[in-house]
């Protein structure tokens, strides 16, 4: 019995192994790279030199929540101010489904046919589980990707308000000393704290497609108000008779809203990212914008609002981060917010013991 076991076909034989498929000395040199980073001037003389590379490795470094990756970022920004500001700043939004992403490459293409350098920031969804962004807009601009003109960051918004990743305001430093003379930042999608793109920007441009709805919509109201013009895409098919529809509902609409401060009337636009239709015609209305703002001198005072908004946007960031990561401040933390949720602490009672802890802790 025991011999006929031996025999039968049925009784599982010795595979044939695997070859090696990994070179040693390759993923030697790899660990090596890991472990020697470069310095921050290195990463200076790096961006300076247009290397994308180093720019990248430079903005992981901005992004990081580590304190000390944040003393080298602060190198960084610093070394790579003098060489920044030479750029036009554009925010785009839209809700979701409007094609920001199709647009965003039509349009960065036009650009770079012009002899343009285009870096775009954009800012992904987060998962909530693992914090990563999630839809990969880098996956979906093929086109300039691969261009040589181009650069795509896309961030994870994370818990940011509004979508805009923490540290896009210092990753435009960063792109500006790389060359790049024009920035685009994608977010998320319109909410109210949109406001957050249009503080970093010199232009804000809203995406907008007909037959959604929004022509009367008050809950827009606020994004329109700071839009400094609207784009109906996909005018295109059968959509091109109700997007110009939409285009003369929006020009009433926009009538309503009290002039800007700019002196500038915002224009509204049809165009199709997917058939690369009407897209030279926003840069002609943003090229318009440019000539006026630069003119009447509020250019240079909006962007320097704008610094001394970042100023204290950052000021606030640090503190929260400085907060968080002090020793013994997550344990104690756990226990008020655990005394909160059962009743036996009111949370300001619980958030002014936390902060006398932390200012009378510190040195």
């Amino acid at each position: 019995m025991e011999e006929n076991q031996k025999k039968s076909a049925l009784k599982e034989k010795d595979g044939i192994p695997q070859p090696e498929t990994l070179n040693a000395s390759s993923v030697q040199n790899v660990l090596l790279k890991r472990r020697n980073q470069p310095s921050a001037k290195e990463l200076i003389a790096g961006i300076l030199a247009q290397d994308k590379v180093a720019l990248s490795r430079a903005i992981t470094l901005v992004e990081s929540t580590n304190l000390d990756h944040l003393v080298k970022a602060n190198e960084i920004i610093n070394g790579c101010l003098p060489h920044a500001n030479k750029s036009i700043r554009i925010g785009i939004t839209g809700v979701p489904g409007v094609g920001k992403s199709t647009f965003i490459e039509a349009f960065g293409k036009h650009l770079t046919s012009m002899g343009k350098k285009v870096a775009v920031l954009a800012v992904d969804p987060s998962s909530s589980i693992s914090h990563g962004s999630i839809l990969g807009d880098k996956t979906r601009m093929e086109e300039l990707v691969k261009d040589e003109n181009a650069f795509i960051r896309p961030s994870a918004s994370g818990d940011t308000l509004g979508g805009v990743a923490r540290k896009t305001r210092e990753t435009i430093i960063l792109c500006e000393a790389a060359g790049f003379d024009t920035i685009i930042i994608e977010t998320v999608g319109v909410g109210q704290s949109e406001t957050a793109v249009h503080s970093m920007v010199d232009f804000f441009l809203l995406l907008k497609i007909s037959g959604a709805g929004d022509e009367l919509q008050g809950i827009k109201r606020g994004i329109m108000e700071m839009a400094d013009t609207i784009v109906i895409n996909k005018a295109d098919g059968d959509n091109i008779a109700k997007a110009k529809l939409a285009k003369t509902e929006f020009n009433r609409s926009l009538h309503l809203f009290p002039a800007k401060n700019s002196g500038w009337i915002p224009k509204v636009t049809t165009c199709s990212a997917f058939e690369k239709t009407g897209i030279d015609n926003v840069w002609k209305i943003i090229s318009e914008y440019l000539e006026l703002v630069k003119s009447n001198n509020y250019f240079d005072e909006k962007r320097q609002n704008q610094n001394q908004f970042w100023m204290m946007e950052t000021i606030n960031e640090q503190l929260k981060n400085h907060f968080h990561q002090f020793p013994s401040m997550e344990e104690l933390l756990k226990n008020k917010s655990l005394a909160v949720q059962q009743g036996k602490i009111s949370p300001f009672k619980a958030a002014n013991d936390l902060l006398d802890f932390y200012f009378k802790s510190k040195p």
